[in-house]
């Protein structure tokens, strides 16, 4: 899972809060999907994750990992607050999972997601982005209005984007990819340690 990274880039020990508090922002597509998980992951590794899904997809599988979170007694915001100090003040770090690659398509410009984007871009918390982070468009070089995340996780190989990522960490989710995949894009994975199933880049 990419949450097992939690602990390599942001100990519980090390986090400015008591609580180890983290916001999971999940868009309405895949990339949401994949933060639903992160979060029950979370939950898993001690932490305190607070989902913020406002456009809840109707996929059987989105609503089962929404069930599965539910039932981990997550808490899910009604609404993402405006004023950016109250979440710098409840959280430690905020995790990106509006967009992903997704936001390639055009879609950073539709609501909820402007919102969502539109404050993550003045949080002062840490920022972990899954895959992509959300509003960035392909290619090595983007726009100004980017949200810069601190830790980047990509997910099975990172994207062309990634090589502008300037931030603290990079990890790679990528050992689930089958051989197959792997020879048929010219994947060359890096070594895993142990049974992690990500690696720092």
């Amino acid at each position: 899972s990419p949450l097992s990274l939690s602990p390599q880039a942001f100990p519980l020990r090390s986090l400015r809060r008591r609580q180890p508090t983290l916001l999971v922002a999940c868009g309405p597509a895949q990339n949401g999907a994949v933060g639903l998980v992160c979060a029950r992951h979370l939950r898993s590794f001690d932490y305190e994750p607070t989902i913020f899904y406002p456009k809840r997809s109707p996929d059987p599988l989105h609503r089962d990992f929404t069930t599965q979170c539910e039932k981990m007694d997550i808490p899910f915001l009604s609404y993402l607050p405006t004023e950016v100090q109250l979440i710098n003040d409840a959280y430690n770090a905020v995790v990106d999972a509006v967009l992903g690659a997704e936001g390639t398509q055009g879609t950073e410009g539709t609501e909820p997601c402007a919102a969502i984007l539109a404050t993550l871009r003045h949080v002062r918390i840490p920022i972990v982005s899954l895959d992509v982070p959300s509003g960035w468009v392909p290619g090595p070089v983007g726009g100004s209005g980017d949200i810069s995340p601190d830790v980047l996780v990509s997910l099975a190989a990172p994207k062309e984007v990634a090589r502008r990522f300037r931030g603290r960490r990079h990890f790679l989710a990528g050992r689930f990819v089958p051989e197959e995949l792997r020879r048929k894009f010219g994947l060359s994975p890096p070594e895993y340690p142990g049974s992690d199933c990500v690696v720092a880049l």
